[in-house]
This record gives structure tokens, C-alpha cells and sequence, in this order.
């Protein structure tokens, strides 16, 4: 015991604050959550129990559930990896080293740190609006187009545009990952004269997989829990015809306007359910695709 506290004992005291925070403050509201949902509770009177009667309801009869599904599923699916891919190409520029590169970080990193704020998603709602900017340059070259916002074919994809915009967090991953590839393997491959694109594809993306792989994971957890952007944008109803009726933004009208708190709580267990299983995959599928340096074949 004395030998396992004198080698572990600093870590733990290091790790103590975390520890005190986790089980004193969030692990009481998590287990609390778990009871809820299989009660019902409407916050003024006492939980009800219904045992898995939120979950069957949930899975069988609530329709905007499965909208609210279907909506969140398209999101990720557009969003992290159009993220992504301009997190990626905006890294490689900045690895071509340029003078100011510090600047030009601290520019594009800029719109992660204010694109979740309640402010931006205002100025992106009268961007895309009717008269917004954006009608107003396309009718400069003859084209008539209406809100962006309000049509329930296009509402979705301001939302991914504006995702696309937060490049700046996983751009900063990317370029500490370019930064650690040697650069006397694309020297070899210019000797060769292997072409630039050979050079992506057989020694950027092989060696950048831990890199990719770390920040699909991240990107796509984050794309799961969006609401401030869809909940402004949207009125908090998530209109048009629930085209933006995201799944936090149907967890949060069903417990803080509705007030089934109940029911809240179980949407709250599915959706960390559903992110867990992502993550697991990600995991399960990495061993196939992602490489490390110390791996031996």
C-alpha cells in the first residue's frame, strides 16, 4: 500500500480536484437522470414510476423523436466531414510556412471560439435571410432566391455551413500533426519525382491517421451535442416543418417547456447511448485504417 501511494500518490493529487468535482457534483446528477427516466416527473410533483414506459413510448410512438433522429443524423453526417476537410486544407497551407504564421492561427481559430455564441447565430439567421446578404449578392446577378432559413430544403445546410466556418480547433490538431511528419520523406519523394497528390495520399494521410482519427471522434461528438446555433436559428421550435428540429433542441423543449422532465431524462440516456456507440465503432474500426509510429507490422 505504502509503495502503490509513493508511486501513484502525486498523480492522485493532482487528479483530486477533477475527482472531488466529478463525484460531488456530477455523478449525483447522473445517477438522479437515470431514475428520472423511467419516471414520470413534471418537476412541481413527485416521479412517478412507469419503468420503461419513456422508452417504449420514445421508440413507438413519438414521431417527432424520430425526426429529431433523422435531422441530427443528417447533420453529422454533412458537417464533420465538411469540417474536416477544410480544417485539413486550411493546416496544409498554413504548414508552407509562412512569416506570420502565429496570426494567421490566431484568424482562422477565431470563428471555434465565437461560432457556438448566441450572438452569431443571430448575425447567420439574417445572413441567410430573405434579405440577408447573401440574397442581395446573388441578386446582383439576376437571381431570385427566398430565405434560406425558412425553406425546409435548404435550412439544414446553412446550419452545415456554419459548422464548416468553426474549422478552427481541429485546423490546430492537423497542423501539429503536418508538423511532426519528417520532412525529409516528401524530399525522397521529390527526388523521385512522385507528384503532389501521390505524396497526400501515400505519406500525408497514412502518417496523419491518428490525427484524423482523433479529431473524427471529437468533431463527431461535438456534432451530436450542437443546439445553441439550431435552437436560435430555429425559434427554439425547430421549424421550418421541424427541418432544424435537432435532438438537444427536442430534449430541451421536452424538459424546460414542456416539463416532462421524465421523459427529458430518457432522450438525455438515448442520446449518450447513441454517441457511445459511434465512439465504440470509431474504436473497433481504427485497428484497419489508423497506425502508429511504434507499431510494429
Amino acid at each position: 500500500m505504502r509503495r502503490f501511494i509513493a508511486r501513484n500518490g502525486p498523480a492522485y493529487a493532482f487528479l483530486l480536484p477533477w475527482l472531488l468535482g466529478f463525484f460531488l457534483l456530477a455523478l449525483g446528477p447522473i445517477l438522479a437522470s437515470l431514475y428520472l427516466s423511467f419516471t414520470r416527473y413534471d418537476m412541481v410533483g413527485e416521479p412517478r414510476w412507469v419503468g420503461f414506459g419513456n422508452y417504449v413510448y420514445m421508440f413507438t410512438r413519438d414521431r417527432r423523436f424520430w425526426q429529431a433522429i433523422d435531422v441530427t443524423f443528417h447533420y453529422v453526417a454533412l458537417a464533420v466531414p465538411a469540417r474536416l476537410i477544410m480544417a485539413l486544407a486550411v493546416a496544409m497551407l498554413l504548414d508552407k510556412g509562412l512569416r506570420t504564421i502565429g496570426l494567421y492561427r490566431a484568424i482562422f481559430y477565431l470563428p471555434s471560439l465565437l461560432g457556438s455564441s448566441i450572438a452569431i447565430a443571430i448575425l447567420w439567421r439574417q445572413l441567410f435571410d430573405t434579405h440577408g446578404v447573401i440574397n442581395q449578392i446573388a441578386a446582383r446577378f439576376g437571381l431570385q432566391l427566398s430565405s434560406w432559413i425558412t425553406d425546409p430544403n435548404t435550412s439544414l445546410y446553412t446550419l452545415v455551413v456554419l459548422a464548416m466556418w468553426q474549422f478552427g480547433s481541429p485546423m490546430l490538431i492537423f497542423l501539429a500533426g503536418l508538423r511532426s511528419i519528417p520532412r525529409d520523406l516528401y524530399e525522397a519523394a521529390e527526388i523521385d519525382g512522385t507528384p503532389a497528390w501521390r505524396q497526400f495520399t501515400r505519406i500525408t494521410l497514412p502518417l496523419l491517421a491518428p490525427v484524423i482519427f482523433f479529431n473524427v471522434v471529437l468533431q463527431t461528438i461535438e456534432a451530436f451535442k450542437t443546439f445553441s446555433s439550431a435552437f436560435i436559428i430555429s425559434n427554439g421550435t425547430g421549424a421550418p416543418a421541424d427541418s432544424l428540429l435537432f435532438y438537444t433542441v427536442y430534449l430541451f423543449n421536452e424538459a424546460f417547456k414542456f416539463f416532462r422532465m421524465g421523459y427529458a431524462s430518457a432522450l438525455a440516456w438515448v442520446l449518450l447511448i447513441i454517441i457511445g456507440v459511434f465512439t465504440a465503432v470509431a474504436f473497433l474500426t481504427s485497428k484497419y485504417w489508423v497506425h502508429y509510429e511504434n507499431e510494429r507490422d
